[in-house]
């Protein structure tokens, strides 16, 4: 009996490890830069994503120098 209680506490901690992991690790590159200012060094491209759902446009500004990318949603 011990053994089932030991088994089933071992799969909840695996699962709340991988939900923790996930959330803290998950992809989270496209609105991490969204500002209203767009900082130096930085040029608008002609690179505009509109949101399917809520039709937001987002404008890409490129940095060359370090090549980095910057969004900016429109208004």
């Amino acid at each position: 009996m011990n053994f089932v209680i030991g088994f089933y506490a071992l799969e909840i901690i695996i699962v709340i490890i991988c939900i923790l992991l996930g959330y803290f690790i998950y992809d989270k590159r496209l609105n991490r830069n969204h500002g209203a200012n767009v900082p130096d060094g930085f040029q608008a491209t002609k690179e505009i994503n509109i949101d399917p759902v809520t039709g937001k446009k987002t404008r890409v500004y490129y940095n060359p120098e370090a090549g980095e990318r910057f969004y900016k949603r429109e208004k």
